[in-house]
């Protein structure tokens, strides 16, 4: 019996190999096409997600969101009290704080004062107003190592002024809001340590000049442990103690007996 030979006829010469063939093509051509869409999708995501994880720590920077109360304190008695609050706002961050004093000397005082800064503790504005038995109140704008002020006294003209620092760093230190000394806290190089020194500029007075601060290493106060930081300007000597995260616990003035402290 001779067995019919295939020759060069082979399977995909039928009409039904081909059609078979075209559709494999055409299935692995999809299933390339998907796994290719849900590479690409991935790789868009996980670089929104990269983007999205640095732009957050730009706008961090040397920040972290705090929100508390201070208790202001006279010779151990207390005078006053401070609300405040340091959080994110729009591609910086804004400082806040609303302080209540009495004295037995003086009327109430209530001060409110408006930090704006960038991430790295440049200020970009400023806005304080102060109520005793008159109501005063400026708007400060920074730019490239200039203060620009406004400042409106009650029934005065508004005056204005600029004062120029040498660098756009500026440390804000206004009288009687003690908030801005756990922004000062932050702006600190504790990467560096040692002394380091930095234009201030005292809104409520109009006042530019200098400060200078330094790590003391561990302090304790009333029982309790922290990290220290002097602060030294050309009359006073400013003790900041801080917890390990060099957020602000207590302030102390010792040469006017001055205490601040979170509740």
């Amino acid at each position: 019996m001779v067995l019919p030979t295939l020759g060069k006829t082979s399977c995909t010469d039928k009409p039904w190999a081909k059609a078979l063939g075209d559709r494999m093509t055409i299935l692995i051509s999809r299933r390339i096409r998907t796994a290719s869409a849900a590479f690409l999708l991935f790789f868009v995501c996980g670089i929104g997600i990269a983007l999205a994880q640095a732009q957050k720590k730009d706008v961090a920077g040397i920040f972290q969101p705090d929100k508390g109360k201070f208790s202001l304190l006279l010779e151990g008695k207390q005078i006053g009290h401070e609300d405040f609050e340091i959080a994110p706002n729009g591609a910086g961050w804004l400082a806040r704080g609303n302080t209540t004093l009495k004295t037995e000397k003086g009327p109430e005082t209530k001060v409110t004062g408006n930090l704006t800064l960038q991430p790295d503790g440049a200020p970009v504005a400023y806005d304080w107003s102060a109520q005793t038995d008159q109501s005063n109140s400026a708007h400060i704008l920074f730019a490239n190592g200039v203060a620009k002020i406004t400042l409106q006294m009650q029934g005065t003209k508004p005056y204005e002024q600029s004062l120029s620092f040498g660098s756009p760093l500026v440390v804000v230190l206004d009288n009687n809001l003690y908030y801005q000394y756990a922004v000062l806290a932050r702006i600190y190089d504790w990467s560096k340590r040692g002394s380091q020194q930095f234009p201030v500029l005292i809104p409520q007075e109009m006042t530019p000049g200098m400060i200078t601060l330094e790590a003391t290493g561990s302090a304790s106060s009333n029982g309790k442990t922290y990290e220290g930081l002097r602060v030294t300007t050309s009359d006073l000597e400013i003790d900041l103690l801080l917890d390990p995260n060099h957020k602000l616990m207590r302030l102390e003035v010792p040469s006017a007996k001055v205490s601040v402290v979170r509740d």
